[in-house]
C-alpha cells in the first residue's frame, strides 16, 4: 500500500493478509478492523496507503521481500501446486504463499537446503546458468567410488544426451561410497546422472550449501527459518539485467 492509490479497504487487507474479500467482509462485521484507530465494518470504504489499519488489534503492513531457508524431507515437491504430493510451500506458516517460489528445485526424493522468495532478481541470481552459483550435495551411493573419479568430475563428464560436458565439479571422498559434490550448473538431474555416467547410483541426495548459504544444522527436517541480511547479500548485488531465468534442478 505505498503506491499512492486509494483502494477498497476489502482489497487492502486481502493483499497482505491470506484472507478472500469474503473473510475480510464477515470480519468487518464482526469489528475486528480498524482503520486509524476507528472500527470500520463497510468493507467497500476506501483508504488511503497512509492509512493504519489493524485487524484484531494486529497492525497490517505489506511485507517485504522474503527469503526463506527450508530444510526439505523426503516426500515434498518443489511447486507451488501440485495434485499428488505435498509441496515445500505446504511447510511454511507464511501469509500470501501463493507470491512465493523457489529458487532452485530438489527432487521428490532429495532433502537439504531450499531457498524460497517472492524476490524474483534474487532467485535470478541463483538459478540463471550465467551467474555460475555453487551448489554443493552430499550424497550416499550405491557402490564404492574409485579416487579416480575425483579428475573425472574436475575435468567434466559427458553426460547422455548432452552435447557436451559438464562444468568442471568438486568430488570430496568422505567414505568408501560417500560423497560431497559441488557444482555450479543446474542441468536436468545432473548429480545423479554424472555418478550414473560412472557406473555408479545415488541413493541419498541432500543439499548441504547454495553459494555461501549454508543449510542451518538447527533446523530439523520440515523446518525453516527467514535468512539473515549477510545469507540474503551472499547471493549478489542488485545489479541484473536480462530474463534468461533457468530453474535449476540439478539433483
Amino acid at each position: 500500500m505505498a503506491d499512492g492509490k486509494t483502494l477498497r479497504l476489502d482489497k487492502a487487507i486481502s493483499q497482505v493478509t491470506d484472507l478472500s474479500r469474503a473473510e475480510v467482509k464477515r470480519a468487518a462485521k464482526q469489528q475486528r478492523i480498524t482503520v486509524n484507530g476507528m472500527t470500520v465494518t463497510d468493507p467497500s470504504v476506501k483508504i488511503q496507503d497512509t492509512d493504519e489499519l489493524c485487524l484484531d488489534g494486529d497492525l497490517l503492513t505489506e511485507a517485504g521481500p522474503r527469503y526463506i531457508m527450508l530444510n526439505k524431507p523426503l516426500g515434498y515437491v518443489c511447486a507451488t501446486k501440485d495434485g499428488e504430493h505435498p509441496t515445500v510451500l505446504d511447510l511454511l506458516d507464511e501469509p500470501n504463499k501463493h507470491k512465493l517460489h523457489i529458487a532452485g528445485r530438489l527432487d521428490i526424493d532429495t532433502t537439504g537446503l531450499v531457498l524460497i522468495t517472492d524476490d524474483g532478481q534474487w532467485s535470478h541470481r541463483i538459478t540463471s546458468p550465467r551467474h555460475h552459483c555453487a551448489k554443493t550435495y552430499y550424497a550416499h551411493l550405491a557402490d564404492p567410488i574409485d579416487e579416480s573419479a575425483i579428475d573425472k568430475f574436475a575435468k567434466g563428464i559427458w553426460l547422455n544426451n548432452e552435447k557436451k560436458r559438464t562444468k568442471p565439479a568438486e568430488l570430496e571422498i568422505l567414505y568408501r561410497n560417500e560423497v560431497r559434490i559441488t557444482i555450479s550448473e543446474g542441468r536436468y538431474h545432473q548429480v545423479k546422472r554424472m555418478f550414473g555416467a560412472l557406473g555408479n547410483r545415488v541413493l541419498e541426495l541432500h543439499r548441504e550449501r547454495i553459494g555461501d548459504i549454508v543449510l542451518d544444522e538447527e533446523l530439523t527436517e520440515g523446518e525453516y527459518r527467514l535468512l539473515s541480511a549477510e545469507e540474503v547479500a551472499s547471493v549478489g548485488g542488485p545489479e541484473l539485467h536480462g530474463t534468461d531465468t533457468h530453474e535449476s534442478d540439478a539433483d
